[in-house]
């Protein structure tokens, strides 16, 4: 087997001795039934991971924060979810999806909400760490949850439908950031941004009710599926755990003691130092573009995660269809550290600025979906899939520490993003190169 593509398990000729409309049409029927709240229970995590580069654009001078200041707090939430991330998810796989959904995302959207009420350096920073851990767990967790539901050969478009959520958060985060900044500002005596935080907090709490009463932990407990659509999701999954046999005998902490998964822990930090140089920073690169008026900034941020959104699936679509993964990794990661180092060049010129933008922001973001199909086919239906799921991500996600501090510190000492792009760029490089690397499990 070629190590340049991912060869998931066989089309399901025989699932079930069931016809391939059959198999198509139950898959269909559980995206129709999962995808879209979990899409917008995501929506709402992003909104509250990010909502904070849009309340700088008042936060800093009302509170007289330093871009040192913000760029630390942005970062300090992943380390609050770097320590709670893994136990989080080993408890989804005991306890199931529903209680850990409806846990997470009550403790999250009262922590986003309270943020209304920061107003000192430190504060700011605990809010943030608290509303990471409260958040930890649940990114791996619903991407565990979506192996239980879809086989190796189906999860690049799925994820790509479930991650598109973070693009679409985007779109809507900020011409709704925007309007709440502008149009709330002083009403009963708040701030915009304390509005902003508080109006993007309590649907989550919303959400997490309904995720209780709606979802089901696993497929053999969806009343809504016939026995024959059971028996087609049970077999196209078996097929996954035949081909990870070997892999499967690994317990978590065996795993721990496997390269690659430090290597694919590594490639993430990588791709999340991109897609959160581009989440906390771009109202920050539009306003240096030109754009003074904060609704106007909120309108014109769409137009990137729009982008992404087409993208994301386009191209994972692609992918699936093709059964590559790695080239289209390595492509979208070159794309996105060329595009990232070249925003600095096109500053002061809006039409290129968001031109150059939205193709940075549109192949960053694509690397979510390639990246955990590749993950989830090497680790999906093992024994250590809970576990490794979350230490990956949880690694990895530390780039969404140091991404946001080192541009906001590079900011604050030299007053220009461009260095501290440049450094992320680089990093957008070294993922790529470890990516072809990668073989899939069944070469491992």
């Amino acid at each position: 087997m070629d190590g340049d593509t991912w060869e998931g398990p066989a089309v399901e000729d025989d699932v079930c001795a069931a016809s391939a409309s059959a198999v198509d049409a139950t898959y269909r029927k559980v995206t129709r039934r999962l995808i879209p709240l979990l899409f917008i229970c995501y929506v709402a995590a992003y909104l509250d991971r990010i909502n904070v580069g849009f309340a700088q654009l008042q936060m800093q001078q009302d509170l007289g924060f330093s871009d040192a200041v913000y760029g630390l707090g942005a970062g300090i939430f992943f380390a609050g979810y770097f320590l709670f991330e893994v136990p989080s998810n080993l408890m989804l796989d005991r306890v199931g999806a529903r209680k850990t959904l409806v846990r997470i995302m009550l403790l999250w959207g009262v922590t986003s909400a309270a943020m209304m009420y920061v107003h000192s350096p430190v504060m700011f920073y605990t809010m943030r760490f608290l509303l990471g851990v409260f958040e930890a767990g649940f990114f791996p967790g619903m991407i565990l949850y979506l192996t239980y539901w879809y086989p190796a050969n189906r999860r690049g478009r799925v994820m790509a439908l479930f991650l598109t959520a973070v693009a679409i958060a985007g779109m809507v985060g900020g011409p709704v950031s925007g309007w709440a900044l502008n149009h709330l500002e002083g009403f009963h005596g708040l701030k915009g941004w304390q509005w902003l935080f508080l109006t993007q907090g309590l649907p989550s709490c919303v959400l997490g009710i309904v995720a209780f009463f709606y979802l089901d932990d696993r497929p053999e407990g969806a009343r809504w599926l016939s026995t024959t659509e059971k028996k087609i999701l049970s077999d196209g999954l078996q097929r996954d755990l035949d081909v990870s046999a070997a892999f499967q005998r690994h317990s978590f902490r065996e795993a721990l003691k496997v390269p690659r998964m430090y290597s694919m822990a590594f490639t993430w930090f990588t791709f999340i130092c991109g897609v959160y140089a581009i989440s906390f920073w771009l109202p920050a690169l539009i306003r240096g573009a030109g754009v003074s008026d904060v609704y106007s900034i909120g309108m014109l941020s769409a137009i990137p995660y729009c982008a992404a959104a087409i993208a994301m699936v386009g191209v994972s679509r692609h992918s699936d269809r093709t059964a590559e993964r790695r080239w289209h990794t390595v492509i979208c990661a070159v794309v996105g550290a060329i595009t990232l180092a070249a925003i600095p060049r096109v500053a002061g010129d809006l039409v290129l600025s968001l031109t150059v933008v939205s193709i940075a922001t549109a192949a960053i973001f694509t690397l979510q979906p390639l990246f955990w199909a590749i993950a989830t086919d090497y680790l999906g239906g093992t024994r250590a899939a809970a576990g490794m799921i979350a230490f990956i991500n949880s690694l990895g996600l530390m780039g969404g520490f140091v991404s946001p501090t080192i541009l906001g510190w590079v900011k604050s000492m030299t007053g220009s993003l461009t260095n501290g792009l440049y450094v992320v760029a680089a990093m957008l490089l070294a993922g790529a190169i470890v990516t072809l690397g990668f073989r899939n499990r069944s070469g491992v």
